[in-house]
């Protein structure tokens, strides 16, 4: 492949995900008219102490929505020679490129979402990755359903949405929590992929253009529709013990969170994931016969099957 076709896309790449982050800022100021935002550009160094790109962060607060970010990054330049050796790719060099957004409402009722689109380069190789899943704390299974007929019909064209989905199943897990039922899962899942590469470049740079334009319609319907339910102190109990579990994921399992500390990105903008308010104790369970202990079963996959 020539190297100025691949710059190319590279540039429509990253103004893609410059217009999709204002895109979904509009999305969240409808769901939230009375909410603060930071807009903060930043910038790194590479590993040799070179400037390196940078990205804007938007870190969001408000009545609807408790805290959320949205990023937008593009990083270039060496990297240590023994995380490239992990990276795959072909020499100490990287150019990053991507969308990455976290949103905890506060009402309980309404799910925590995450998605990211990115795109890849390690010296002579390339690739895609991303995704889009949800976290709910109640259980509204035609919510769930929603979220994952949305994408389905977005992997349509593609014929992507079983393997991707059986990817998300696998991913979002804590795998060091395991019971008779398995390993927990984060939420519900949706989609995941990794290192995708099917030797067309421009097949996949439309594929996940038009994957991730997908993403306001999955999930700002269901906020609309829930976000003035009445919750009680029980719903926002399990939310705060299920958001811990999402930091637990974060910081233990999360790739991006090791990707974005190892390629020197910026520590606030990587760990704007984490929830503004988590709570533990210990061997949490919730009340019998509750909402909640049904909303338990869901976070394992053999629950999650239906759109398969």
């Amino acid at each position: 492949m020539e190297k100025s076709h691949l710059e190319a896309i590279k540039n429509e790449f990253h103004q893609h995900v410059l217009g999709l982050q204002e895109k979904i800022t509009k999305a969240i100021l409808t769901a939230d008219s009375r909410i603060d935002v930071i807009s903060d550009p930043w910038e790194r160094v590479d590993h040799l102490g070179v400037p390196g790109g940078g990205g804007l962060t938007r870190a969001f607060s408000g009545d609807i929505i408790e805290n959320a970010g949205v990023n937008t990054s593009k990083v270039f330049g060496a990297i240590d020679p023994e995380f490239a050796k992990k990276l795959g790719g072909t020499d100490s060099t990287m150019w990053a490129c991507g969308i990455s957004l976290i949103i905890h409402p506060r009402n309980p009722r309404v799910p925590t979402v995450h998605a990211n689109f990115r795109m890849i380069v390690a010296g002579d190789k390339f690739w895609f990755g991303g995704g889009a899943d949800l976290t709910p704390f109640y259980p509204h299974k035609e919510d769930f359903d929603y979220f994952h007929d949305t994408w389905k019909k977005a992997c349509g064209p593609y014929k992507c949405y079983e393997w991707m989905k059986k990817e998300c199943d696998k991913y979002f897990v804590n795998t060091h929590r395991v019971s008779e039922k398995g390993a927990e899962m984060r939420g519900v899942s949706g989609l995941f992929f990794d290192h995708y590469n099917s030797g067309d470049l421009e097949a996949d740079f439309e594929m996940v253009k038009d994957l991730s334009n997908h993403f306001i319609e999955s999930y700002f319907p269901i906020v609309h529709k829930r976000k003035e339910e009445v919750f009680s102190a029980d719903d926002e109990d399990f939310q705060l013990h299920r958001r811990g579990r999402y930091v637990e994921f974060n910081l233990l399992h999360d790739r991006g969170t090791m990707f974005g500390l190892q390629t020197n990105g910026r520590v606030d903008s990587i760990l704007i994931s984490l929830p503004a308010r988590a709570k533990f104790s210990y061997k949490y369970r919730p009340k019998a016969g509750s909402p909640h202990e049904e909303m338990m079963n869901y976070y394992f996959s053999e629950n999650n099957k239906k759109n398969i």
